[in-house]
C-alpha cells in the first residue's frame, strides 16, 4: 500500500517537472515566433503567451475528458488553477518582490472582464442544467445536472475572442519591428511542436496520480483536481509571474494571473466539450466553486485598490485564504462539512 502511494507521489513530482520543463520550452519558442512574425502585443500577451502558459490546464480539461470522461476532474483542476493563480501566485509574487504594483487599468478594465468570464462560465453550466438536464427526479437521480454540448461551450469561446478584439483596440496604432536577423522560424516550430508534446504527456501523468490519490484514500477525483492537477498546472504561471514581479513588473505580473485566469475560463474549460462532443457538469460543485472563486477576486482587488499596491502583508493574508480554502475541501470531502454537495 505504502509503495503505491509513493508510486503516486514520485508521479505527481515527475509529472510537475516536465510540466515546468515544457511549458518554459513553449513560452520561449513562442515569443521569439511572435518576435519573428512581429505580431502586436495584444496577440502576444492574450493569445501566445496565455496559450503558452495556460496550455497545461488546457492538456487537462481536453485529456480528462476525452481519455478518462472526468470532465468534473477537469473543470475542478481549471477553478482549482484559476483559484491558485489569483491567491497564491500575488501572494508570492508580493513576498519575494516586497509587494507588488498596479495600475487603474489592470485594476477596472482587466477585472471587470475577469468578473464577465466567471459569470459566463456559470451561465453556460446553468444553460446545460436547464435544456439538457441529465437527471429527474423519477429516476431517482440529481437534479442538478446537465450536459454541455458543442454549441453551448462555443459562447465562453465567443467571449474570449471578444476579449481579444477589446486588447486589440488598444494596440491598433503598433509598428511590427523588424525581425531578428538570427531568428530561426523552423527550430522554434519544431521546439514548439515537441513541447506541446512534452506537456501533453507530463498532464496525463499528474491526471494520473490524481486519480491514484482519490482511489487510494477512497475520496472523489474533485479533491486532487483542485489541489494536485490544479497546482501542477499552475507552475508555469507561479514563475512567470513572479520573476516579473521581481524584475519590477508589478503590472506584467499580476496581468499574466488575469489573462491566464480569463484563457482558463473561457477557453481551457470548453474545449473538451468541444472535442468530446458533450460533457456531464455538476452545477451543484461548480457553483459553490465559481462563488468562491468570486470571494477570491473581491479580495485581491479590494487589496489591489488601496494605494493601486499589493503590499507583503497583504500578501501573507491571500496565502492564508488559499490554505483556509483547502482545508474547506479536505472537509467536503471527508463529510465534515456539506455545502458543495459531491464534493
Amino acid at each position: 500500500m505504502l509503495a503505491q502511494l509513493a508510486w503516486y507521489v514520485a508521479l505527481m513530482v515527475a509529472a510537475t517537472a516536465v510540466v515546468w520543463k515544457g511549458s518554459t520550452m513553449l513560452e520561449g519558442a513562442s515569443e521569439r515566433l511572435s518576435a519573428y512574425y512581429g505580431l502586436p502585443a495584444v496577440v502576444q500577451g492574450a493569445v501566445v503567451v496565455a496559450v503558452g502558459s495556460s496550455f497545461p490546464e488546457l492538456s487537462s480539461t481536453v485529456i480528462s475528458t476525452v481519455v478518462h470522461g472526468e470532465f468534473n476532474l477537469g473543470v475542478s483542476a481549471i477553478v482549482g488553477s484559476a483559484i491558485f493563480n489569483l491567491l497564491v501566485i500575488p501572494a508570492l509574487s508580493g513576498i519575494f518582490a516586497e509587494g507588488v504594483d498596479a495600475d487603474r487599468t489592470l485594476v477596472y478594465k482587466e477585472a471587470q472582464f475577469y468578473m464577465i468570464a466567471v459569470s459566463v462560465i456559470v451561465i453556460t453550466f446553468a444553460l446545460a442544467v436547464i435544456y439538457n438536464p441529465a437527471g429527474s427526479v423519477a429516476d431517482g437521480t440529481r437534479q442538478l445536472t446537465g450536459i454541455v454540448t458543442r454549441p453551448l461551450a462555443i459562447i465562453p469561446v465567443a467571449f474570449y475572442g471578444v476579449y481579444v478584439f477589446t486588447q486589440y483596440q488598444d494596440t491598433m496604432d503598433y509598428d511590427a519591428t523588424e525581425a531578428a536577423s538570427d531568428a530561426d522560424p523552423l527550430r522554434d516550430w519544431a521546439r514548439l511542436a515537441a513541447s506541446l508534446a512534452l506537456i501533453a504527456v507530463a498532464v496525463e501523468g499528474l491526471i494520473r496520480a490524481a486519480l491514484g490519490f482519490g482511489d487510494f484514500f477512497g475520496t472523489s477525483d474533485f479533491l486532487w483536481g483542485l489541489t494536485v492537477l490544479a497546482a501542477g498546472t499552475s507552475l508555469p504561471d507561479t514563475i512567470v509571474s513572479v520573476r516579473a514581479a521581481r524584475a519590477d513588473e508589478g503590472v506584467t505580473s499580476l496581468a499574466n494571473v488575469l489573462g491566464s485566469n480569463v484563457f482558463d475560463l473561457l477557453v481551457a474549460v470548453p474545449a473538451g466539450v468541444l472535442v468530446a462532443g458533450q460533457a456531464e457538469i455538476d452545477f451543484a460543485v461548480a457553483v459553490p466553486m465559481m462563488g468562491f472563486l468570486t470571494l477570491a477576486t473581491v479580495i485581491v482587488f479590494g487589496f489591489l485598490r488601496t494605494e493601486l499596491e499589493l503590499s507583503k502583508a497583504e500578501s501573507w493574508s491571500l496565502l492564508v485564504v488559499y490554505f483556509l480554502f483547502i482545508a474547506w475541501m479536505f472537509l467536503e470531502t471527508f463529510d465534515v462539512t456539506n455545502a458543495v454537495p459531491g464534493a
